[in-house]
C-alpha cells in the first residue's frame, strides 16, 4: 500500500478568455461615450423642416428662465461678448455662433446674441428641431 502523499500541482487561473472579456468591454465603453451628448442644457427648441449643417465654433444657449450660456459655463448678457471673443479669436476663417435657444425666449434675445455675434464679425445660426412638427 502505498501511503505517501503525492505532490499536487498548484491550481492555474486561465487568463486567455480575460482578453476577450476586457476587449468587448473597452468597446462597450467606447462606443457609449461617443453616444453621450455634451450639450447638457435642455431646450424645447422650436421646429423646423429644413436642416442646415454649419460648422459651430461656440455655442450660446438661452433656456426658458432667460439664462444665457456659452457653451455650459453660464454669464449674463454683459459679460458675453468678453466671454465669446476667446473662442472666436482661435477660428481661422468665419467663425459662427451657434444659438440654441428654448422656443418661449423672447425674439428680443436671440437678436441681442446676433448684435453681439456681428460685433465680433461672427456668423449666426439658430439651432431647430429636425422633426418640423409641432
Amino acid at each position: 500500500m502505498n501511503l505517501r502523499r503525492r505532490i499536487r500541482e498548484d491550481g492555474e487561473v486561465h487568463t486567455g478568455p480575460l482578453n476577450d472579456i476586457l476587449f468587448i468591454l473597452l468597446l462597450f465603453f467606447l462606443i457609449v461615450s461617443t453616444l453621450a451628448n455634451p450639450n447638457v442644457i435642455r431646450l424645447s427648441q422650436p421646429k423646423s423642416k429644413s436642416d442646415t449643417k454649419a460648422k459651430q465654433t461656440v455655442v450660446v444657449s438661452i433656456d426658458a428662465n432667460k439664462q444665457f450660456y456659452v457653451g455650459t459655463t453660464r454669464v449674463n448678457l454683459q459679460e458675453l461678448k468678453s466671454k465669446l471673443q476667446p473662442f472666436l479669436a482661435k477660428e481661422t476663417d468665419q467663425p459662427s455662433i451657434v444659438i440654441n435657444a428654448d422656443k418661449s425666449v423672447p425674439i428680443d434675445d436671440v437678436v441681442a446674441v446676433m448684435k453681439i455675434a456681428r460685433e465680433l464679425g461672427a456668423r449666426t445660426v439658430l439651432a431647430v428641431n429636425k422633426n418640423g412638427v409641432q
